[in-house]
């Protein structure tokens, strides 16, 4: 019986078979007992690194999915390559970046009511969409700075530079005070321009540019 069943074993049974893995280098037989040992060392250096990447992946992996999990802010660090705090999508009313350098700092979508920018350089620094209600902008150097969409009604930009900065879609200026501000080359909307020409007065002293010459007032 059990020749019958090893019989029939043989031609319907199926051994499954095993995961092909990465197998070391092979040792051959070496009659040379000195190439035999550098054969093995070999092989146990492969091993060892082996190991030795699976480990680190794993650990790099761990750590980056305990940080996100543990403040999901450090999936984005830092407003700008010259600002550690996280500016973009924040309430920061009220909140001191006087004389502070910003370059291209990022607060984009952030509440910023009666925040003090006074003497800030914020070349390049992105305003996009964001609340500027009341706030200090005086002396600020804004050249290159991205006000579309930002709401900057009854803001202070005396004497402030903005050079080069973009103001499109509805962009408002309403109420703000713009004595001694540069607008060279700003695209402002035409309802614009004519509002802040109705109030426009004073020369930047960072540039010597009257407000009515840059805002291309008649």
């Amino acid at each position: 019986m059990a020749l019958l069943n090893a019989s029939l074993c043989s031609s319907t049974c199926r051994i499954p078979s095993r995961p092909h893995l990465p197998l070391p280098p092979s040792i051959p037989a070496f009659s040379n007992p000195q190439a035999m040992k550098h054969q093995v060392e070999a092989t146990r250096n492969f091993v060892l690194s082996v190991g030795e990447s699976a480990s680190k992946a794993s650990f790099l992996a761990l750590i980056s999915a305990s940080l996100f999990l543990a403040d999901p802010a450090l999936a984005f660090k830092g407003g700008g390559p010259y600002g550690a705090g996280v500016t973009r999508g924040q309430d920061l009313t009220g909140k001191d970046f006087s004389g502070k350098t910003l370059i291209k700092q990022d607060f984009k979508t952030s509440i910023l009511r009666q925040a003090n920018f006074k003497g800030a350089k914020l070349l390049g620094a992105s305003f996009f969409d964001a609340d500027l209600t009341g706030a200090d902008l005086s002396d600020a150097d804004l050249r290159g700075a991205d006000f579309s969409l930002a709401n900057v009604t009854k803001a202070n930009l005396s004497n402030a530079n903005l050079e080069g900065a973009l103001a499109t879609g509805n962009t408002s200026f309403r109420g703000s005070i713009i004595n001694g501000a540069d607008f060279t080359d700003v695209p402002l909307r035409e309802d614009q321009r004519e509002y802040l020409c109705k109030v426009a007065d004073g020369v930047n002293p960072m540039t010597g540019n009257a407000t009515r010459e840059t805002l291309l007032c008649n």
